[in-house]
């Protein structure tokens, strides 16, 4: 604190940065999510292949990923054996492709603003699925929280104006294996010890993501994309500078959370949403009712109610770690402040 309780330059300055990573991920979260409804609507850019954007994307972050660690060795990589690789990072791979085609694909049947609204969902699952796998442990209070997000979400689908129930169906699975992938990422890697930064984690993930992405791509798309091959051209800005905010955004997650919490992006998320649900409604014109905000509002303060509770859990959490004083810690602060008694005698009678 510096004059008249001000704060300091350094306090300021590591606030004004904290700020700005989160304004820089609210905005490439807020950028990709808008430019893949883009692509993929039929009424937009009318390229309706969730799953060839998404290895697009994937083929496009492995490559910068390989030159980044490979050529130009501005990351180390992690020393992954091939058993821990197939064991632990491929499994993630998996479920990180289901996850990124499904919430691909429900751009095709959702609104924008819907799609934020069911994303709420994400605190049940991952903490359902915490408790399924034995990461977590029941808490009625949690529950009742996380009942209170799931009724909020059901209503703002009750006031949905243009409900597809293939698109929730697709949207609700993205949630579901996105929840898993986070749980298994602290069962198979954190639990070992094993913390990979964005661009290792693309080197690793990723290919195994194209791989796994490659298979329903050759049985769904690949067969109409063949049909389509004379009349579509390939429009290398479009994807390619669509393929590099996809990529930002990971390093943008990195950031964040590395330079704050990931409470803060959680937080954060809440702020991205919210500014979804208007850009949606005031420029791509989609339909939100006053149900819709109300059940939104509900899941929403059932959030927020959740993340506060996760931050006192963490400060609850760190002054455990604090290690209480030793004895002979204790005695000899004992000491100090009795030489301090006896000192603060002697200058009174050397004042009387």
């Amino acid at each position: 604190m510096g004059k008249g309780g001000a704060l300091s330059d350094g306090v300021v300055k590591k606030i004004m940065l904290s700020y700005m990573y989160v304004a820089i991920w609210i905005f490439l979260s807020f950028t990709v999510i808008v430019y893949n409804k883009y692509i993929l609507d039929r009424k937009l850019y009318n390229w309706p292949f969730p799953i060839s954007l998404t290895m697009i994307h994937m083929a496009f972050c492995s490559s910068l990923a390989f030159a980044a660690v490979r050529l130009l060795r501005l990351v180390e990589p992690a020393a992954l054996s091939r058993r821990v690789y197939l064991s632990s990072v491929v499994p993630i791979g998996a479920l990180y492709s289901l996850s990124l085609w499904l919430s691909n694909s429900a751009y095709i049947y959702l609104s924008v603003s819907f799609i934020q609204m069911l994303k709420a969902l994400m605190p049940v699952a991952v903490y359902s699925i915490g408790i399924l796998l034995k990461k977590d442990s029941y808490k009625p209070t949690t529950m009742s929280n996380m009942l209170a997000i799931s009724v909020g979400v059901a209503i703002a689908a009750y006031g949905e104006a243009k409900y597809d129930s293939w698109g929730v169906f697709l949207q609700l699975g993205a949630v579901a294996f996105e929840a898993t992938r986070l749980v298994m990422i602290q069962i198979l890697l954190t639990s070992k010890g094993i913390n990979l930064n964005p661009i290792t984690s693309l080197y690793y993930v990723a290919p195994s993501c194209l791989v796994f992405l490659s298979i329903p791509w050759l049985i769904v798309e690949f067969p109409v994309l063949r049909q389509q091959t004379a009349a579509f051209q390939f429009d290398f800005l479009i994807f390619g500078t669509n393929s590099l905010c996809a990529f930002a955004l990971n390093l943008a997650v990195f950031l964040l959370v590395g330079k704050t919490s990931a409470l803060t992006m959680n937080v954060a998320g809440v702020v991205k949403d919210w500014l979804l649900i208007a850009f949606s409604w005031s420029v791509i014109k989609d339909t939100v009712t006053p149900v819709n905000l109300i059940g939104y509002g509900l899941a929403f303060m059932g959030v927020a109610y959740y993340n506060h509770s996760k931050l006192q859990a963490l400060k609850a959490k760190e002054a455990q770690k604090k290690p209480p004083a030793t004895d002979e810690e204790a005695a000899k602060l004992l000491t100090e402040r009795e030489g301090d008694a006896v000192g603060m005698g002697k200058k009174d009678d050397s004042q009387a």
